[in-house]
Order: C-alpha cells, then sequence, then structure tokens
C-alpha cells in the first residue's frame, strides 16, 4: 500500500493540510508532457491555444500514473487570458491516456488512479460534465461565502464578468478591500494553478478560482476550510492576461467548466448580470449592490435556508399555517435569514422572483411564502410537511 504523509501549512493562523506522496514523483517523461499539451491544444478556446505556452506540472508520480496541473499561460497585461486544467494520467506501455477536468474520462481516471487521494476522490471522480449550464439542475445553492472574511465589507469593482472579460458565460466577480485577504469560499482540495492563480475543489461539482493573487499558497490537493488562507488580492498576471488595481478575479466553476455567477448565492448574495460585462449588482434581499459599491460578508447560506426578500423592503408576516387564512403570529425582516424545517401549499402570492403557493414553515413553528423569500430552487429545500 502506497504510504502517505501530511504536511502543514499555517498560513495567517489558518492551518492548510496537504497530503502528498510519500515517495518523490519521478521525473516526467517526454510522452507525458507531451500528451498532456496536445490535450490541452484540443480542449482550449482557438484564440488562447494560438498563443499560449503549455505549462505543465507532474506534481504525482506512483509507477504507471500521473497527477498534476496544465496550464496554458498567455503574455502577462495581454486581453487573453490562462486557461487550466487538473489531470489524471495513465499509462501503458509507452502510451499515456491523458484526461482534463471536463472531459468524461477524468472522472473515471480520477476515481481508481492511486495518485489521487482519498480525500480527493469524491470531489473529482463526481464531476458531471453532462451538466452544462448556469444552473445546473436549477440550483443555485453553493453553500459559499465571499473569498473573504465574513463580517468584512469589501468593494466590488467589477460586477459579473467572464473568465476573460467579456466573453460569457459570465462568471467572476472583482473583489478588493478589508484587510485584502483572500479566503476559500467554501471547502475542499486546493491546487496552485500558478504563480498567482488557486483552484480550490468544492463538493457538489462546484470548484471556484482565485486569480491575482499575492503571496499565494503553494498547494497540490491541500484540504482547505472555508476562510483558509488562500493569499492577498493583487496584481499578478504570471500566466497571462492583466489587472488594474490590485483584486482577486473570483470565478465560479460547476461540472469542470466556468458557469455564470448570476443567480448563484455566495456570502448571502445573489449577484445580477448588468447590461454589459462588468456592471451588474448583488441582491441580499431587497437590497441591491451595482458594481463600484460594497459587499457585506455574511458567510454561507445554509442549504434548508433561505434569505426573506420581500421585493421593496419591510417586514413579511408570519402566520400559524400555510395560507393568508391563518392568523398572523408576527413578522420577519427583509435580508433576514431563516432556516426551514418543511414546506406545504398554500395560498399563491408574487413576489421578485416569480408566483409561487409553497408555504415554508420555519423552525420557530411559523409559516412565511416561499415568494417572499430566496433559497435557490423552486420546491422546498427540506422536504414537504
Amino acid at each position: 500500500m502506497r504510504s502517505r504523509t501530511l504536511t502543514g501549512l499555517v498560513a495567517a493562523g489558518l492551518l492548510v493540510t496537504q497530503v502528498v506522496a510519500s515517495t518523490a514523483a519521478a521525473e516526467p517523461t517526454a510522452g507525458l508532457v507531451s500528451e498532456v499539451t496536445a490535450r490541452m491544444h484540443a480542449e482550449a478556446a482557438g484564440a488562447t491555444a494560438a498563443v499560449a505556452t503549455p505549462r505543465v506540472d507532474v506534481s504525482r508520480q506512483d509507477g504507471t500514473w500521473a497527477f498534476g496541473t496544465a496550464v496554458l499561460a498567455t503574455a502577462p497585461d495581454s486581453e487573453a487570458m490562462p486557461e487550466g486544467w487538473l489531470f489524471v494520467a495513465h499509462r501503458a506501455g509507452s502510451d499515456w491516456t491523458v484526461a482534463l477536468e471536463g472531459e468524461p474520462a477524468f472522472a473515471e481516471l480520477a476515481a481508481e488512479a492511486p495518485v489521487v487521494t482519498e480525500a480527493e476522490r469524491p470531489l473529482l471522480s463526481t464531476q458531471d460534465v453532462a451538466q452544462p449550464g448556469a444552473l445546473a439542475n436549477g440550483d443555485g445553492r453553493t453553500g459559499m461565502a465571499l473569498p473573504y472574511a465574513v463580517g468584512q465589507t469589501w468593494g466590488m469593482p467589477g460586477g459579473p464578468h467572464g473568465w476573460g472579460g467579456a466573453a460569457p458565460p459570465w462568471s467572476s466577480l472583482d473583489l478588493a478591500g478589508g484587510d485584502q485577504v483572500v479566503r476559500a469560499a467554501r471547502g475542499g482540495t486546493a491546487y496552485t494553478m500558478c504563480k498567482g492563480w488557486v483552484r480550490v475543489i468544492h463538493d457538489r461539482g462546484y470548484a471556484t478560482d482565485y486569480y491575482h493573487l499575492w503571496e499565494n499558497v503553494n498547494v497540490n490537493g491541500a484540504a482547505v476550510s472555508q476562510g483558509s488562507y488562500l493569499g492577498y488580492t493583487g496584481t499578478d498576471v504570471t500566466c497571462g492576461g492583466s489587472a488594474h488595481g490590485r483584486h482577486v478575479h473570483f470565478a465560479l466553476r460547476q461540472n469542470s467548466a466556468y458557469v455564470g455567477i448570476a443567480d448563484h448565492n455566495v456570502g448571502k448574495w445573489v449577484p445580477q448580470n448588468g447590461g454589459a460585462a462588468y456592471q451588474g449588482s448583488a441582491l441580499h434581499g431587497s437590497t441591491r449592490v451595482y458594481a463600484g459599491g460594497s459587499l457585506y460578508n455574511y458567510g454561507a447560506l445554509g442549504f434548508t435556508q433561505g434569505v426573506m426578500d420581500t421585493n421593496g423592503g419591510g417586514v413579511v408576516n408570519k402566520r400559524t399555517g400555510p395560507g393568508t387564512g391563518y392568523a398572523t403570529a408576527g413578522t420577519v425582516a427583509d435580508g433576514a435569514t431563516v432556516t426551514v424545517s418543511c414546506s406545504a401549499n398554500g395560498t399563491s402570492h408574487t413576489g421578485r422572483w416569480g408566483a409561487s403557493s409553497l408555504w415554508n414553515r420555519l423552525t420557530d413553528g411559523t409559516w412565511v411564502s416561499d415568494a417572499f423569500m430566496w433559497t435557490g430552487i423552486s420546491g422546498p429545500v427540506n422536504g414537504y410537511c
């Protein structure tokens, strides 16, 4: 059995534990690097592939297996952004089979490769490339905080925009301010794609990218918690692209691809696209902050929680049952976080997100209309009563 060692990385007072192979990785063969490079060029967007420089880091090898990161780096201070993947490779004879993130074979190889740790395996092997789109399965819940300390307020100089700028999907936000410490939005395993660029693979098929970092962690499958230090906001463009003023270029990925961040919840804010890239806004209940404004990090919204949205401010009446025919039992304020114990159908109402006859019973036993709550899905978040 292959043995493993645990090494600790302490950064900004937070411990990040990395699992590494106990034996040094063998010098990668030219054939492996060539095959990884070929796979990158096959997967990359045409414009990037034409101007990019391949960078292949074989971080682990064990016999006929290899694992690492692969980046098509572009020129610093150029308009073209780098593209990057994790890869798993297996050799049969002298021939390497290479799979990148986003390819069906990646999950298959990750499930059996000895160079993939037990902590990584469920995250990597469950990437579902068959569920494309901005909201796979119509679910906007991420369980993520904003990528800085809970309780801090940072600026959002750039609203929803693409990983590479104006091109869709608008997966990214530019964020800066506070103590400038960039932290993992949710727990997972972290990988340094390049100097200044960290990727964290989360559960439920999600991943997040953090670019332009200064003093970033150097990790290869490190287990991180929500809030773990990743680096400082910066202007690093070692792998390409441009940065104007220090910030973190924070991007959302799902099922091994960038996805629109709009209508997903991060830090109890729901980004909304604007008329052009870098415009847009974010909603917390009825509070809307436009690009150039500031976002308070409320922390992650739980999967059985919602944020009250009265579509205008004020309060929502709570009822003793699922409908307006039941007696009032107090109120709950716009923007409040509530926890749902179960749901039932009742009288229909129309809120910001449309009409709904669903009512949610809160943990205090009272009921509120789902029409006045953001939960991320159109049905019950905790089953029917």
